[in-house]
């Protein structure tokens, strides 16, 4: 008998940055330990969009080294399950128009949608819509 297969769990930028963000302590630590809890479970995944995001607003508004983001960007490359493609580009820009989506939330959930997750975190998006089988979740809100 085979085990389960972990459901895939595709995390925006916003929840890469709040990481390693020190000016919102709370969101920070939710954000650790999201983290944390999806490497354990080998249950993360991303796109090469989120990483570049990450990398231009880490080391222009958190400040953090070209070193340190670097580091990041190297590190959560393991999660990497999707890349931008001039493909995902057509079929987000579908998504963008038929939901009326932010052109860069269409190519996130395109991305987790491609990555076959069925869980995107996002504190940018209403959380509990869904696209397929993929539903929205901000992991900074109580439940």
């Amino acid at each position: 008998m085979t085990g389960a297969i972990p459901e895939l769990v595709f995390i925006d930028t916003n929840v890469l940055v709040y990481a390693h963000d020190g000016r919102d302590p709370a969101k920070r630590e939710i954000a650790q330990a999201t983290l944390a809890k999806l490497w354990d479970t080998d249950t993360g995944a991303l796109s090469t969009q989120v990483l570049q995001e990450f990398y231009s607003t880490a080391t222009r508004k958190l400040n953090l080294s070209h070193d340190k983001a670097r580091e990041v960007v190297a590190a959560y490359g393991e999660w990497c399950a999707t890349d931008t493609d001039p493909q995902l580009l057509v079929t987000a820009s579908t998504l963008c128009e038929r939901y009326q989506l932010n052109w860069w939330d269409a190519l996130v959930i395109e991305g987790a949608l491609r990555s076959g997750a069925t869980t995107l975190l996002s504190e940018d998006m209403q959380d509990g819509q869904r696209f397929g089988s993929l539903t929205i979740r901000n992991p900074f809100v109580e439940r």
